[in-house]
């Protein structure tokens, strides 16, 4: 399968998903889809990494240093599967709260999973709000 067809094929699952959300009393609101080359490398770098570098360029550049240093827990990989439009954070709300744990998310990670073979949920591997459509090997 290439590339543009894999993302054809997670964009399909991932609506198909939604309105399985829907339909089951959960609300929706979009996390982080696509990922520029730039923000992957700022959220490579961790929390003291996006520190000193929002403090070497605070001088010059006072508003994106803040949005570096607020970027809060958020890390990263270089290479992943949201700069190649195979991913999405989502964040979920049932009975008006916020599902913030893995544990309050399996229902919905559970079934993305079930969609297709290559559906892989973030609950596996540490984070809850995160699906994605496995490429090279990549989740």
């Amino acid at each position: 399968m290439t590339l543009g067809e894999q993302q054809r094929l997670f964009f399909s699952l991932y609506i198909q998903w939604a309105a399985w959300l829907l339909a089951r009393g959960y609300l929706c609101t979009w996390g982080e889809a696509l990922r520029s080359d730039e923000q992957a490398e700022i959220n490579a770098l961790g929390y003291e990494g996006r520190s000193r570098l929002a403090q070497m360029i605070a001088p010059a550049f006072t508003a994106l240093s803040q949005k570096i240093l607020n970027n809060g827990k958020n890390n990263g990989i270089r290479g992943s599967l949201h700069e190649l439009k195979l991913a999405m954070d989502t964040n979920l709300f049932k009975d008006g709260k916020y599902l913030e744990t893995t544990e309050e998310w399996r229902e919905a990670g559970e079934h993305w999973e079930s969609l297709h073979p290559l559906c892989r949920w973030g609950g596996r591997f540490g984070d809850g709000n995160h699906v994605s459509l496995e490429y090279e090997g990549k989740k």
